[in-house]
């Protein structure tokens, strides 16, 4: 299993942040450069725990599509979204909110899956995947920390 953690510091409320975080609008826009788009289930709005959503999106030249579940949230500190179908043979997402006395936003995330194609697909974790699914998730973090600031 691989696993990316990343940490966010943002200077906004925890909530403004935990809502942008399961917003589908904010994730569309913070995702055109891989043309995502919402494709079933959720498609805008705020998501809730046990409601899924079907995202596509081009990775690699290829559309993919995966479709998540939300199966678990504690507003405005935690939620997960956990893969029922796509590309991984795995996929877990946990996004963690902590509130700092600075008056700042501490967003945890713990992005882990593993790959399909037993040898090959760890080979193409190891030389390529790890790389993008960092650098997609560092892009859209750095999106969320700049809306969320330019409300305050």
């Amino acid at each position: 299993m691989t696993a990316i953690h990343l940490e966010t510091i943002i200077n906004a409320p925890i909530e403004t942040c935990f809502d942008l975080s399961r917003s589908i609008d904010f994730h569309i826009d913070s995702a055109s450069h891989t043309q995502e788009r919402a494709a079933a289930g959720k498609t805008s709005g705020l998501i809730e725990v046990g409601e899924s959503v079907t995202w596509e999106a081009r990775h690699f030249g290829i559309m993919q599509r995966l479709t998540v579940q939300i199966t678990a949230m504690r507003s405005p500190t935690y939620f997960c979204d956990e893969m029922l179908q796509g590309a991984f043979k795995t996929m877990k997402h946990q996004h963690f909110f902590h509130s700092l006395p600075t008056g700042q936003t501490q967003m945890i995330d713990i992005f882990e899956y593993q790959t399909p194609f037993g040898i090959f697909g760890k080979a193409f974790d190891v030389l390529v995947l790890k790389r993008h699914m960092t650098n997609f998730l560092l892009k859209r973090n750095a999106i969320l920390k700049q809306r969320a600031e330019s409300r305050y």
